[in-house]
């Protein structure tokens, strides 16, 4: 009786300790989605794929700042005096968690594979990339046509940064383990060059529904749950016990894009009369000052090039009135959006339409599903377009895609510019090549003045990343930001 008394209680404490080792996390989205970095876009699978790749450089986890990018896999790297190459010098004993070793040869042909289009989703980025040259075992020089904005951003654990060998495989923390429909294990990496995970195991569940992942977190089920992006639900949370919320960026930035070749918004008057209408802060404060920051300016807040102290046009209803009136509607204007359907969208919009009736701008929505939406406004069909994103934080990456004439709907690159604005492509086109930091920040800044004097849009907030741990979980970092949407589980992480 006894042996079989130390027997069970030995098994059970081992069956704790090995408990105790897995980090146990509740991910929103019905399955992993794609865990090949160069094919990960969508949340649960860009944060997944994250604990399991490393870059040559990285954002130092719980940073998002890519004036904060630091070397990784690469122990350094020499930029030439025309910022037209980088040389890699690679850290020596690096391997994979296959055991094969990290060569310069295989980060060169990963870099490839990142440029390929039918085997990287992020392929554009790397345009200007001419050749990749391998100069020695552990050395490679990566020559460009032009200047490349945020260029050190390309070869960090992101996107095509991630360094993938020929199986596929990283040289991170944890390895992508057993995939079964809406789970994914992900073992520790014992061969991670910056030491043995403190965690054994990482179990993720894909978890589509908000109350069914906070249920489970609240019966103890799991550890760290990505959270609803709203005030009360944030609130509720932080009043629950050995709980902590982490709020944090990059955000999903709002925008409220004036389609300039739609009349009667092709007069500047008119769509300044929509800036005038809006109070920005009473729609940021509905959806809460914790998660939503209001901002001004064009390109987002903590992006490379953003203006800290733009000045919004001011809420004035009667303002926005009078310039209906002096550009020939004294009775007012009547547009139509067409809007999606879902939760993060249709609230914000029935606010926005309330505010603009008050002006005189009677909005007619078009409420349509998720996927219609994104159809729709790609066709021209909205003269109003809500629209949310998040991109790599230089000021590049958001004024190519929003503003610039050639990103307008109907154009061979056609990207997200539903304002169909060409304010500032001279500063842009200018920026893109300026190989001096001071002038190219002066014309990212003279691109935004120029934006927002042409009405192309209204600034909304930045929607924050909401995530919460158990007190027990120890990340090793401070939070402050995650590029991958999604805390970085290092080799240091543990429960406690």
């Amino acid at each position: 009786m006894i042996r079989k008394l130390l027997f069970a209680t030995a098994f059970s404490l081992t069956s704790l300790a090995a408990h105790a080792q897995t980090l146990r996390v509740g991910v929103i989205g019905q399955d992993p989605g794609n865990l090949d970095p160069h094919r990960a876009t969508t949340s649960q699978d860009k944060g997944t794929a994250a604990w399991a790749f490393d870059g040559l450089l990285r954002f130092p986890p719980g940073s998002a700042d890519p004036a904060a990018i630091e070397p990784d896999l690469a122990e350094r790297v020499e930029r030439s005096a025309d910022a037209l190459s980088l040389t890699f010098t690679l850290r020596p004993g690096v391997r994979f968690s296959d055991g094969s070793p990290l060569t310069a040869e295989v980060a060169a042909a990963s870099l490839r594979r990142a440029m390929d289009r039918t085997r990287s989703s992020f392929a554009a980025d790397y345009r200007a990339v001419a050749a990749i040259e391998v100069t020695g075992p552990l050395t490679l020089v990566v020559r460009l046509r032009e200047p490349v904005p945020g260029l050190l951003g390309l070869f960090a654990n992101y996107h095509g940064g991630m360094i993938v060998n020929e199986a596929g495989l990283g040289t991170g923390p944890f390895r992508i383990g057993e995939t079964t429909p809406g789970r994914v294990r992900m073992p520790a990496n014992d061969n991670h060059w910056r030491g043995r995970p403190a965690l054994r195991e990482i179990d993720v569940r894909f978890i589509p529904s908000d109350q069914t992942r906070e249920l489970a977190y609240q019966s103890g089920e799991l550890d760290l749950i990505s959270g609803r992006r709203e005030q009360r639900w944030v609130e509720r949370m932080r009043a629950l016990p050995n709980t902590t919320v982490h709020v944090f960026g990059p955000g999903e930035f709002r925008t409220l894009l004036i389609n300039a070749a739609s009349p009667p918004l092709d007069d500047v008057r008119v769509r300044r009369a929509v800036q005038h209408a809006l109070d920005v802060n009473a729609i940021a404060r509905f959806v809460g000052t914790d998660v939503a920051t209001p901002w001004a300016a064009p390109v987002p807040p903590g992006y490379l090039g953003a203006v800290t102290d733009m000045a919004r046009p001011a809420f004035d209803q009667a303002r926005a009135r009078a310039l209906l009136a002096e550009a020939g509607h004294p009775g007012g204007i009547t547009l139509r959006a067409v809007v999606s359907s879902i939760s993060a969208q249709l609230p914000i919009m029935e606010v926005i339409q309330a505010q603009l009736r008050r002006a005189n701008i009677r909005l007619e929505m078009d409420v349509v599903e998720h996927a219609t939406y994104h159809q729709r406004i790609r066709e021209n069909l909205s003269q109003l377009t809500f629209y949310g994103a998040a991109r790599f934080p230089v000021a590049d990456a958001w004024l190519s895609q929003f503003y610039h004439s050639s990103a307008a709907p109907g154009r061979p690159a056609m990207s997200l510019n539903f304002a169909h604005c060409s304010a500032a492509d001279a500063e842009i086109d200018a920026a893109r090549t300026e190989t001096d930091p001071a002038r190219q920040m002066a014309l990212w800044a003279e691109a935004q003045r120029k934006i927002t004097e042409a009405a192309c849009s209204v600034p909304l907030f930045d929607l924050r990343q909401v995530w919460v741990t158990r007190n027990n979980v120890e990340l090793g970092y401070e939070l402050t930001g995650a590029l991958n949407l999604a805390p970085a589980i290092t080799h240091a992480t543990r429960l406690r």
